[in-house]
């Protein structure tokens, strides 16, 4: 049996930019001429980065406030996202599709809230990926739940799949009430995703080490919002996820609930494409929100 590796002096070489070998996203320069097309309509290939637009949260708690209508909070806001992050019954229904932005498509799903959120299965075949034109498809990933093995099964699957067809796969690491949001357990999260072939890694970000679990990546790290913030403190996080090594954010609740939606995505873009700091992204959303 395997043993725990625990050896507590590493070499990270954090500050050792990885070789991109010809092709502007981490890790990417083997896959077919598809893939890297669709991760290029996923990253900007002048800057490497990406600000996702996530509005996915319907399939697992309803409603969401400030997504109460899919068809009135989406669409102002997909000027400036970079990819849209969602459901194909929220895609269907309530997206038009004259709109040319790419689809990170929610591929496994099942539990509701009121259940084990761990326990999902894929939902979405590569073939009604393909009809719905996804650049991407996104899978849970719960490293250390009970469901742990079952997940990582469903993000093989459609690895597999979308290798078949050149569709990358965002594995997505979820952190249930009982694992700490530390930088040892999402080195372990993210390596494991990337080494069992997704192509991007979607991950929190963490105060100490972050640069570590980018470093230990070799796929691009894309930082997940999270639970809604502030606006100061969400644009501080953004600035010290790319400032260490993030190629985007995959930001949901910190726009479409913020007070001004339009005006914060139009921030967190400046941070991420930009450089700008969180202070005069601020100062931007503070100028367009009055």
């Amino acid at each position: 049996m395997a043993e725990h590796d625990l050896v507590e002096t590493r070499e990270y070489y954090s500050d050792v930019p990885v070789a991109s070998h010809g092709f502007h996203v981490r890790g990417a320069n083997s896959l077919d001429w598809g893939a890297k097309n669709r991760l290029s309509r996923i990253f900007n290939p002048q800057s490497g980065k990406t600000v996702m637009f996530a509005v996915d949260h319907g399939y697992f708690q309803g409603p969401t406030t400030g997504l109460e209508r899919l068809d009135l909070a989406v669409p102002p806001l997909l000027d400036d996202a970079d990819a849209l992050m969602a459901t194909r019954g929220a895609i269907r229904t309530s997206i038009d599709p004259a709109m040319n932005k790419p689809i990170v498509l929610r591929a496994t799903g099942g539990p509701s809230i009121l259940q084990d959120l761990s326990n999902e299965r894929v939902a979405v075949t590569i073939e009604d990926a393909i009809r719905i034109n996804a650049s991407a498809v996104a899978v849970q990933m719960f490293i250390g739940s009970e469901n742990e093995t079952q997940s990582l099964r469903n993000l093989t699957k459609l690895v597999d799949e979308g290798l078949r067809y050149g569709i990358p796969v965002i594995g997505v690491v979820a952190v249930g009430k009982e694992l700490a949001r530390d930088a040892r357990y999402f080195r372990l999260a993210c390596r494991i995703g990337a080494e069992l072939g997704a192509q991007i890694i979607k991950v929190y970000y963490t105060d100490t080490e972050f640069d570590s679990i980018v470093s230990t990546c070799p796929v691009p790290i894309v930082v997940a919002g999270g639970k809604k913030i502030g606006e100061f403190d969400a644009l501080v996080m953004a600035e010290r996820s790319i400032a260490e090594g993030a190629a985007g954010l995959d930001m949901g609740r910190n726009i479409f609930q913020s007070e001004n939606p339009q005006a914060m995505i139009k921030a967190v873009r400046t941070v991420v494409h930009e450089g700008a700091t969180a202070k005069d992204a601020f100062a931007l959303f503070t100028e367009l929100s009055n």
